[in-house]
């Protein structure tokens, strides 16, 4: 969800990752899944309104971005279900976890209090941005400065000391961030000059005459332009050649375009080069084996997503047609 409001999810995922993965492992879940875990969920994102490859689809097939975005509610609930069981069902027989014992209501009520401050700024933030007060990168700037009188000021919880360190981190994990999506677009530049996605785009459509076939073939082709293309690229030189094939193979347009945004998800954490992977690995500071290892059963739930999206259109279609 923080995605889907902070409009980016690659410092999403370093961000939730920084704070998430040392204390979930301290808890006894396994690293792998921890890695696993937040990669994949740094992706769901892209289907929260307002989710910019959404609009940009929208932008480019002159579809509605509204029921684009109302066509996103079905399949982001399943996934959210999907990873939820699986996080479960992992925990309670395979992971290890150990369960803390339960805070008293005096307990609950003084954290309760004290977190209280930050959750008012964090509404605050969402609400100037979705209010078009600020934009975006203005909200962050604003909510940075009301939290270092929160936690400065307010909590006492912050010392110098500590926001040195915490601006070195934050600096090093953004050069990260930016080295490995620098090196994403170089190489998707190179690529796009060699009209290569066009080709392999116009090829599918001229040769490829089954639903099935088609859907098949288009996944695979996104997964392997996703590991070399960001998530707006894809989606800008792959739709206005694959949209025309597949109306006419009798895909609506707006489910298509969920199903290719479900797709870039899935790019985003394909081992060995999905964007997600690198952030997560660098935050984590571990190998990115350990990270592509842990990420294969959340790949495998959204692409069984894909297919019950095929088998099933009204999970896209449901909510902005029919409700």
């Amino acid at each position: 969800m923080t995605a889907g409001w902070s409009f980016a999810r690659l410092p999403t995922a370093a961000t939730i990752g920084t704070v998430a993965i040392p204390e979930m492992i301290s808890r006894g879940y396994e690293r792998r899944f921890v890695y696993g875990l937040l990669a994949a969920g740094g992706t769901l994102g892209i289907l929260i309104p307002p989710s910019i490859p959404m609009i940009v689809y929208g932008f480019v097939t002159e579809q509605s971005v509204i029921a684009l975005f109302l066509a996103g509610i079905g399949p982001g609930i399943l996934l959210v279900v999907l990873f939820i069981a699986f996080a479960m069902i992992h925990a309670r027989w395979f992971g290890g976890y150990r369960s803390e014992p339960a805070a008293s209501v005096d307990e609950r009520l003084r954290s309760s209090l004290r977190a209280l401050p930050s959750v008012v700024l964090a509404v605050f933030v969402i609400g100037v941005i979705y209010s078009g007060i600020a934009t975006p990168t203005e909200a962050a700037a604003i909510g940075f400065a009301v939290a270092l009188v929160i936690t400065g000021v307010v909590l006492r919880s912050l010392s110098w000391q500590g926001l040195k360190e915490a601006a070195y981190d934050s600096m090093v994990t953004t050069v990260a961030i930016l080295l490995i999506v620098a090196g994403a677009k170089v190489f998707g530049k190179a690529i796009t000059l060699y009209r290569l996605p066009q080709e392999i785009s116009m090829f599918i459509g001229q040769n490829i005459d089954t639903p099935l076939a088609f859907i098949l073939v288009v996944s695979v082709v996104l997964l392997i332009m996703g590991l070399v293309f960001e998530a707006l690229s894809m989606v800008l030189i792959m739709t206005p050649v694959l949209l025309p094939a597949a109306m006419a193979l009798g895909f609506d347009p707006i489910w298509f375009g969920v199903y290719m945004v479900v797709m870039v998800e899935c790019a985003l954490i394909t081992p060995p080069v999905g964007l997600n992977l690198y952030v997560i690995q660098s935050v984590a500071k571990s190998s990115l084996s350990d990270v592509s290892r842990g990420v294969l059963p959340f790949l495998a739930l959204m692409l069984l997503s894909v297919a019950i999206l095929y088998i099933w259109t009204d999970l896209a279609l449901y909510i902005p047609f029919k409700f």
